[in-house]
């Protein structure tokens, strides 16, 4: 990569991030859901919670990596508002057709960890992920089998009518409100207002939890609801 392709892509980052930063403070509505509060909610009151140590946010993308090849069957997935792409290349080194659906272009991050080996593997620089530079728009959910939004901004609605209307089975790991046209009532968590929105939407949400800090909270959402 030149120094100048370089520069371009971290001022596109920024700019992405400083548009974002007016609605990035925490509220009691996206606040990382604690015990007791999910407690009050029926489907996520039977969550389990894990016996290993909390991992650090960071792993998240191979946490949700995890979940999906033991869950699902191979398809083609896209990940929605994926970043730098961890996600859609740990998919793809097992066997799935992964896009990354974000309007900022970010190349793959040089290394990661694999938490099964408990060692450090480096990503060559000539390794890549198919990437469609553009905010998420529900035609382009018609190539792809899975929708999966991890953290994602402005898309977790979105997705959720993608789902009633096309049948395609959703993955959200809901976190901030940022550009959504729907808000949860007073009090209400954003998790819930989404399960209560996809079910308004008669689909069948089954909710999950990842071992990491932070909203580790995810939601498959289908017409059937089977995995």
């Amino acid at each position: 990569m030149t120094k100048r392709k370089h520069k371009r892509e971290k001022a596109q980052l920024f700019h992405h991030l400083t548009q974002q930063a007016k609605a990035n403070s925490q509220s009691e509505h996206d606040a990382p859901l604690t015990a007791a509060a999910a407690a009050t909610i029926p489907l996520l009151a039977s969550l389990p919670e894990s016996r290993e140590l909390t991992k650090m946010k960071k792993f998240r993308f191979q946490l949700l990596h995890e979940w999906i090849v033991s869950h699902l069957p191979q398809g083609r997935v896209a990940d929605v508002g994926g970043g730098k792409g961890l996600l859609a290349y740990l998919l793809q080194q097992s066997g799935w057709q992964a896009t990354v659906i974000d309007p900022v272009a970010q190349t793959l991050p040089d290394k990661y960890k694999d938490l099964t080996l408990n060692r450090r593997v480096k990503i060559d620089a000539t390794e890549t992920v198919p990437h469609i530079t553009r905010p998420f728009a529900p035609e382009l959910a018609e190539q792809f089998d899975l929708l999966v939004s991890m953290h994602a901004h402005g898309c977790n609605v979105q997705l959720i009518d993608v789902a009633a209307t096309s049948g395609k089975p959703i993955i959200l790991l809901p976190c901030c409100i940022i550009d959504e046209p729907l808000l949860p009532a007073p009090g209400q968590h954003w998790i819930a207002c989404l399960m209560e929105y996809a079910q308004e939407r008669n689909l069948l949400v089954r909710p999950f939890r990842l071992n990491f800090r932070g909203q580790n909270i995810g939601l498959f959402i289908s017409i059937d609801g089977h995995i």
